[in-house]
């Protein structure tokens, strides 16, 4: 550590991807920091990480439908897809760079090889797939995509979708074989372990119930010990509040002004999970396809090959619903208690503007599983009831807030970060894309909160990070070191001789 570099105490509230990552960054760059993390459950990972609680397998804008949007002149605005793809490439690199130095192993416990696609049906759908295709493949990001209307060429890419399907109208997929199944639990569960190893201290069972600002500016937090059921005070120069959606009472305890006029609207889901091994053998991809008008973008249907617990698995979802739980292990009191004198107006415009969400939402609560599987047979045509059973997925709490853009009360989809205005203290709210883009939304606390110390980490950030400061987008060349390194150093290539794994990435100056 630098003499410039004052050595902090850091909490990190929530034992899930967001806390594991920072942790994980800041335990390279000072290492001499402390680092505690407080989890309110017993173990790592449980709610918004845990992988039968998120669809967050591995979004890098190859297949979702969502991330590409059809403009009112007809022409597809690829912008976010180019920037959830990069953001997903900086994660890989950085798993890479932990893989690559040993300090954590079996990359195929969390990340494997599995195409992604796109699938549509209908004359308009099947238009805006070839429009998006055509803007996505005129950039070095999306090489190697196909694109085919051909049901015989479907055949061989998706069987288990083409299996007796009555062709009436045009169909059409894309599909590319680089992207990638995530296993972010198991992510989560090794980047906690290694902090451990580290020395940092991971505390579970230890519920916060309050922060406040202390005269010296530092910051107070009451804990509960749910084991010797007593309270303990401990004191911090920084605070994450990566809690899922228990991070926006935290936030707004904390009193800070940016905290104010935020609020949170609560989604649960539901998925279908298959439980005939033959079904199971027969899928291999991510399969994308269009929402339902009405249903929020992270209810876009997808039929996902998944690896859990090193056995492959087959998911179909997500079915939104509500409960004014912030959390699947949280309070029916959390939505109410969230609502504050400052954020009511919001709250209130907001309700005023989605009227046609919380139709589809009480819709999708009323499904019977029988009504769930007629919808996998969009995606399925033989699909049988039997085959399949229904878990509850994790809940996921979309930021409310005031926006130039969309005034008062505008629903966000998508993952947002509040950082007071001294950097003292961070929280993570929102959904996906989230774990997928974690190394980044980090990696910009760390730049918000710690300024001057990231002038004198920028050597270490590049040797962790290689394309730190620069944009893929406007380097084939970097992309293609990149993207060549981080596949053989996480295993994402086979039957390719090894030619960059034992060679270092060097730091593009």
């Amino acid at each position: 550590m630098s003499s410039g570099q004052t050595k902090k105490n850091v909490v990190l509230i929530g034992a899930g991807i967001m806390s594991a990552t920072l942790g994980t960054l800041l335990k390279e760059l000072a290492p001499d920091w402390n680092i505690t993390v407080y989890e309110k459950l017993d173990k790592p990972g449980e709610e918004s990480s845990n992988e039968w609680n998120n669809a967050g397998t591995g979004h890098a804008a190859l297949c979702e439908l969502n991330y590409t949007v059809e403009k009112p002149d007809g022409s597809i605005d690829i912008s976010k897809a180019i920037n959830v793809n990069e953001q997903f490439h900086i994660s890989t690199q950085f798993w890479a760079y932990l893989v690559k130095n040993n300090l954590i192993e079996n990359p195929e416990d969390f990340i494997r090889p599995l195409p992604h696609m796109s699938f549509v049906t209908g004359e308009n759908n099947v238009e805006f797939l070839r429009k998006r295709f055509e803007a996505l493949t005129k950039l070095h990001l999306f090489e190697g995509m196909e694109f085919s209307d051909d049901p015989e060429k479907l055949k061989e890419w998706i069987p288990l979708m083409m299996k007796d399907r009555k062709i009436t109208e045009p169909i059409a997929a894309t599909k590319i074989d680089s992207g990638t199944d995530v296993n972010f639990g198991a992510l989560t569960r090794t980047l906690i372990q290694h902090l451990q190893n580290q020395g940092v201290e991971v505390n579970y069972k230890h519920s916060v119930e309050g922060i406040k600002r202390t005269k010296d500016g530092r910051w107070e937090l009451k804990i509960h010990d749910l084991d010797g059921i007593k309270m303990k005070y401990v004191s911090a120069d920084f605070v994450f509040i990566g809690a899922g959606g228990g991070s926006l009472h935290l936030l707004q305890d904390t009193g800070i002004p940016e905290s104010k006029h935020i609020g949170g609207f609560p989604v649960s889901g539901l998925f279908l999970v298959c439980k005939n091994p033959d079904v199971i053998k027969e899928h291999h991809a991510k399969v994308y396809g269009k929402a339902k008008v009405g249903a929020p973008p992270m209810s876009v249907p997808h039929l996902d090959t998944r690896y859990i617990d090193g056995e492959k698995s087959l998911l179909f979802g997500p079915f939104a619903g509500f409960s004014p739980k912030f959390l699947k292990t949280g309070s029916n009191m959390d939505l109410f208690a969230s609502i504050k004198a400052n954020n009511l107006i919001t709250l209130l415009a907001c309700g005023a503007k989605n009227i046609p969400l919380t139709k589809y939402l009480i819709g999708q609560l009323l499904l019977t599983k029988e009504q769930r599987i007629e919808e996998l047979r969009e995606f399925i045509p033989d699909a049988k009831s039997e085959d399949w059973e229904i878990i509850i997925a994790g809940q996921r709490v979309q930021v409310i807030k005031d926006t130039e853009s969309g005034g008062k009360g505008t629903l966000q989809f998508g993952t947002e970060v509040v950082t007071a205005g001294d950097g003292s203290v961070a929280a993570l709210l929102g959904a996906s894309p989230g774990a997928s883009t974690a190394v980044k939304v980090m990696l910009d606390v760390i730049t918000r909160c710690f300024p001057e110390e990231v002038k004198e980490w920028e050597g270490k950030i590049r040797e962790m990070i290689p394309s730190y400061g620069q944009k893929l987008l406007d380097n084939p060349e970097l992309f293609k070191q990149v993207q060549d390194f981080t596949s053989e150093v996480l295993g994402l290539v086979s039957g390719r001789e090894e030619t960059n794994k034992d060679k270092e990435l060097e730091p593009i100056q």
